[in-house]
């Protein structure tokens, strides 16, 4: 039950399904990133269809109690996303899947996923503060993947774990990115995890889920 590879091939087994299969241990960015490695694999050819999926389970108090001792868990137990009371981030469990198609496969209301992309922080200040550079160049590349600017962006769904360091930093990112394409942009940013915590690897696609919902409103 601890190798991650097992985790992502009993799914294909289950279900019988080929192709590419593999499980991302990225931290809080593993749903995202296997959604990325889905929407590649369907732009190469290798499947018509793709899985990805998030997952996260508290079944013992280690990684807990882990957080904690190391200052990154609230004393309150919330996320103040983008709140003068951030003071660290809850824990919190999900599981949240998503069915990847080639465009003419896709059934009448189905959301368009226009572009994606993968960096790294690279150096930073420590090991979990963020680079608000590489958050640049990420939000870049996807802009210029999905063929937009940040002033047709409508709505976004930000990390927000509810930290005194990592909020201003993200908020920044997306100001500097608006700056360069010349600004204009006027999108509300909202975070999950202020109503859900904190799900880890499974958080990027719990915000995936919640900015399709809230397209999906308002084309209704």
């Amino acid at each position: 039950g601890s190798a991650h590879a097992i985790a992502s091939g009993r799914v294909s087994y289950v279900l019988g399904v080929q192709g590419p299969c593999a499980s991302y241990d990225t931290a809080c960015s593993a749903g995202l990133v296997s959604v990325h490695a889905a929407s590649s694999a369907l732009a190469l050819g290798e499947a018509r269809s793709g899985l990805a999926a998030g997952v996260n389970l508290m079944l013992l108090p280690a990684v807990s109690v882990s957080c904690a001792v190391a200052g990154m868990t609230s004393a309150r137990g919330r996320c103040h996303t983008f709140d003068d009371r951030a003071d660290g981030y809850a824990r919190s469990e999900a599981c949240v899947a998503f069915v990847l198609r080639q465009r003419d496969d896709w059934p009448r209301g189905t959301l368009s996923l226009g572009g994606s992309s993968v960096r790294a922080d690279g150096r930073s200040a420590s090991l979990t503060a963020p680079n608000g550079q590489a958050q640049q160049a990420l939000r870049t590349a996807s802009h210029v993947r999905a063929g937009m600017t940040p002033a047709e962006l409508t709505s976004a769904e930000a990390h927000g774990t509810g930290t005194a360091l990592g909020d201003p930093i993200e908020a920044g990112s997306y100001a500097a990115v608006a700056h360069a394409f010349g600004g204009g942009a006027s999108a509300a940013m909202g975070s999950v995890k202020a109503n859900l915590g904190h799900s880890e690897p499974a958080a990027g696609t719990a915000g995936l889920l919640m900015l399709a919902m809230k397209l999906d409103a308002s084309q209704a």
